[in-house]
């Protein structure tokens, strides 16, 4: 099969948790996060903490099983081969973890005060996630024509996108919004549990990503 920018994968895994392309930025953006959740805590917006740190557990499981299907295919279906102060996997950057950290909690802060509401006959929650989703796809298009960002396989585009990564993103974050505490702390000790077994596993003693 051919593939769009096959170079990608072997430049991404030269950078790949490496500490030469750091830059000092990234303490600022760790400050920036750090103040964000701290802010919610203040306040006690437990709600909003449970959809932005359940979006997060979703893209960690996301990007690991990204990095399983560079180790047993030879390619990711997307990668990250230049432009980041450090590359945690190989298709994120420490700068769009960081973002996606908060993402969830941004979001959850436009949510109709209803879970129930509906709009067009459509549950408001389900509607926004669809839409969240959406933006990010679309956003996604103009990354690709970045070095910075690489799909690397001719199928793999906006739609796919779309369908396996940012829906089950929005669809986690929002509807978590509203779940029980007790839910709410399964769901994200759950997803963090799975992906720090599957880290300290495939990364640390397999080295498989």
């Amino acid at each position: 099969m051919e593939l769009n920018n096959p170079e990608a994968t072997a430049q991404a895994l030269s950078l790949l948790r490496s500490g030469q392309p750091f830059q000092w930025y990234v303490i600022t953006l760790l400050a920036l996060v750090a103040y964000v959740y701290f802010n919610e805590i203040s306040k006690k917006n437990w709600k909003g903490i449970a959809a932005g740190l359940s979006l997060y557990m979703v893209h960690w499981f996301v990007e690991i099983v990204n990095s399983l299907v560079q180790h047993f295919s030879g390619h990711a279906l997307w990668t990250v081969p230049t432009g980041t102060a450090f590359l945690l996997l190989i298709g994120v950057g420490v700068e769009l973890s960081l973002m996606f950290s908060i993402a969830g909690l941004v979001f959850s802060k436009i949510l109709p005060a209803d879970p129930s509401m509906k709009i067009m006959g459509v549950n408001n929650r389900l509607v926004f996630a669809i839409g969240n989703a959406a933006f990010f796809s679309i956003f996604e298009i103009f990354l690709v024509k970045t070095p910075a960002f690489v799909w690397v396989y001719p199928w793999w585009g906006a739609l796919t996108v779309f369908i396996t990564v940012y829906i089950p993103f929005f669809v986690v974050s929002l509807y978590c919004y509203d779940w029980k505490p007790r839910t709410q702390r399964a769901v994200i000790g759950g997803l963090f549990a799975i992906n720090a077994a599957a880290i300290i596993l495939f990364a640390g003693f397999l080295g498989w990503i």
